[in-house]
């Protein structure tokens, strides 16, 4: 069977199928940041039905997961916008792409790093409380922070 004329047979993860409440829930996120993605064009060209209702496939669903990844990276919303546009704009962006992921992961890195040093000055006052004397103070409660006070 032929489709009619400026359509493509799209298979089934590419297919609209879940309304703007659906992929709310799914994602996590309210209606109203999911209409303002698709705005300022973090979200590529979202389905519509015979109503003009947006309907979400099942790759919106994973893209909507991606981008609620990075953001919890503390990327900006203007970085992820330049991403959506890279992806958008085909492989010859590859490179920049993968740059920006690698740049993204270091600063991950970095994160994950404070909150280790974290942990252990919360594991120190939680053995301090709990009467533990032998707790041994991290190192990081009496040297300089990046703002040269001590703590």
């Amino acid at each position: 069977m032929s489709l009619p004329a400026g359509q493509h047979d799209i298979g089934e993860h590419d297919r609209p199928r879940y309304s703007i409440g659906d992929a709310a829930e799914h994602s996590g996120l309210s209606r109203d940041t999911l209409r303002w993605y698709e705005r300022i064009g973090l979200m590529d060209y979202i389905g519509r039905d015979h109503t003009g209702k947006r309907r979400f496939s099942n790759r919106d669903l994973e893209w909507l997961a991606l981008i609620g990844r990075l953001r919890n990276t503390g990327m900006s919303v203007a970085d992820m916008v330049r991403y959506a546009e890279l992806v958008r704009a085909g492989d010859e962006t590859l490179p920049e792409r993968l740059q920006m992921f690698r740049n993204t992961r270091a600063e991950v890195l970095a994160q994950i790093e404070e909150l280790r040093k974290t942990v252990e000055v919360l594991d120190y006052k939680i053995a301090l409380y709990s009467g533990d004397d032998t707790a041994v103070r991290p190192a990081l409660l009496i040297a300089h922070d990046s703002k040269g006070i001590r703590k």
